[in-house]
């Protein structure tokens, strides 16, 4: 079923400073943050998949995730160069202080 929102029922809360109309003839922006979520060749599935199957973040963790399973089962048949060892440990400093800060909130993780 399509997704029906009435006007200002949205996800996105968006500050409009008083002085905003005063510029706007400018096309000039000004807010504490930006976010610029770049080029899509699709944007339409973008947005759906964001609404319908999880934020970047949750995406992000849940790849996070199965890498973890993969590198936990992982027996190279010949040794890393050295710059490939340093990606998958770079790797898992990444996914374990992303593990720390979802401890700190109480959320569930996986740690390398």
């Amino acid at each position: 079923m399509p997704m029906f929102k009435l006007p200002l029922s949205g996800d996105v809360t968006q500050t409009i400073p008083p002085w905003a109309a005063l510029f706007s003839p400018f096309n000039n922006q000004y807010s504490a943050i930006t976010v610029n979520l770049g080029r899509s060749s699709a944007p339409a599935v973008e947005e759906e998949v964001l609404a319908e199957v999880g934020s970047y973040g949750k995406q992000l963790g849940r790849i996070g995730d199965a890498l973890l399973v993969l590198l936990k089962h992982f027996r190279p048949e010949t040794p890393l160069a050295s710059d490939e060892q340093e990606a998958i440990d770079a790797l898992k400093q990444m996914l374990d202080e992303i593990a720390t800060i979802k401890e700190h909130h109480r959320r569930e993780v996986l740690r390398p």
